[in-house]
């Protein structure tokens, strides 16, 4: 089943997520670009800043008080179980190496799952004030326009985001695209979905990424008209990687990543 043949989500449930989603943008920007922000480890080596666990907090008690029936799944805070049959994702700080270095390219994230499947959508990225908002059968939004995907087909000519060659096994994985002429980019992250979701850029690759990381996408890219996998074309946000562009440029990128 793909989102047209499913129930549209209630508009209300966008605009709530899309007011807090901003709620917490804002709450970010009183520490970006701190002086004295304070960065510790995870258990997994990435960072991460009160700033974060306080977005996450806010988020989780807008959510809570809203719609106390609904379970929570986020990045910093264990999952709050739910009797609805709704799930909200929160990554309350995509891009928190971004952030601790005053880069404006993070965003706040938040999606919703319900009995049909992804039902909404949200980037904020509180830096830029840009803003994408996509409800199951509602299109997608930036700022209150609908925007969507680029109509190009073919990997030359294309510019591809990814989130850092970092997260590449071997950056030579890189070369097939660049050698059809692609242009390969690292504006990433949360922004690189929102370029592409906008049609400024054409695809977005990711070789690892989480549910909470991706999990909005599930939303955003149908109702821009877009394709969202793992590498392997499963439609997921927990498959580990990540695929987002229009149609045919996705399945061309399917090809060369199998190549």
């Amino acid at each position: 089943m793909n989102n047209e043949t499913l129930p549209s989500v209630d508009k209300s449930l966008v605009d709530f997520a899309t007011t807090i989603a901003q709620e917490a943008g804002a709450y970010t920007l009183e520490t970006f670009q701190s002086a004295d922000l304070a960065v510790e480890g995870k258990g997994d080596g990435t960072p991460v800043t009160a700033t974060d666990r306080g977005a996450e907090r806010l988020l989780r008690q807008r959510i809570s008080e809203a719609f106390p029936d609904d379970a929570i799944v986020g990045e910093e805070e264990a999952d709050t179980e739910g009797t609805s049959g709704r799930t909200w994702i929160l990554d309350p700080i995509d891009g928190t190496e971004s952030f601790i270095r005053g880069v404006p390219l993070y965003g706040n994230l938040i999606a919703m799952e319900d009995q049909h499947g992804p039902a909404v959508g949200v980037i904020n990225i509180p830096g830029l004030g840009e803003c994408i908002s996509a409800g199951r059968g509602k299109g997608c939004f930036l700022n209150g326009t609908q925007v969507h995907v680029s109509n190009q087909t073919t990997l030359e000519g294309a510019c591809l985001v990814t989130s850092g060659v970092d997260y590449w096994p071997s950056v030579t994985e890189l070369e097939p695209f660049i050698q059809t002429g692609t242009v390969v980019r690292t504006w990433g992250d949360a922004y690189g979905y929102v370029l592409v979701a906008t049609g400024r850029a054409d695809a977005m690759i990711d070789p690892l990424v989480n549910r909470w990381d991706v999990a909005p996408m599930l939303t955003i890219f149908p109702e821009a008209g877009g394709l969202f996998t793992d590498f392997s074309g499963n439609i997921t946000a927990q498959g580990g990687s990540a695929i987002a562009a229009n149609p045919s440029l996705h399945q061309a990128i399917i090809k060369t990543l199998n190549s």
